[in-house]
């Protein structure tokens, strides 16, 4: 297998890539600002009907709002990064063979072994690939033919990184 394609300048393509690395690492803040925000308000709904309902009530609204700026986290921190990402728009590649996934963008380059791959999670525009439990890189399908992208999801399924169809 030998799959090259080219990455065009796009500003927004490092927003979306940065979007879709961080909403793995940042999911996680969305569960417990729910929690948190569902515990605060059913303690909001318990304080009103008893007399000592006045004493949790403060702890209450608090949970409710920690709750709901750690639900509002995420989205601030893909919107940020989005923004600030504009600016790395550089012309790049990638080289993916039987062995490895080479990169390069703009002057600089790098790669990962299939070999140090624990997993690849599937998302509507990327493969993101992990070297252990850390995502190290995303694969953009779009820029990709339907052939070569085929022939990678067969070859990423077979290495069993990819659930098999």
């Amino acid at each position: 297998m030998h799959i090259r394609f080219d990455v065009p300048a796009d500003p927004a393509y490092p927003g979306r890539v940065a979007a879709a690395l961080s909403s793995v690492r940042l999911r996680k803040f969305g569960y417990i600002g729910a929690v948190l925000a569902a515990v605060g308000v059913i303690g909001l709904a318990v304080s009103r009907g008893f007399a000592w309902g006045e004493k949790i009530s403060p702890l209450s609204l608090a949970l409710a709002l920690g709750g709901l700026l750690s639900m509002l986290y995420a989205p601030w921190v893909r919107l940020r990064a989005r923004r600030r990402s504009g600016r790395y728009a550089v012309e790049g590649a990638y080289d993916i063979t039987d062995d490895n996934i080479m990169m390069r963008s703009g002057s600089e380059s790098g790669g990962i072994a299939w070999d140090g791959v624990t997993q690849v999670r599937a998302t509507p525009e990327f493969w993101i690939v992990y070297v252990g439990r850390m995502p190290a890189t995303v694969i953009p399908r779009r820029l990709m033919s339907a052939e070569d992208a085929e022939t990678l999801r067969a070859h990423m399924a077979e290495r069993g990184l990819l659930p098999l169809r």
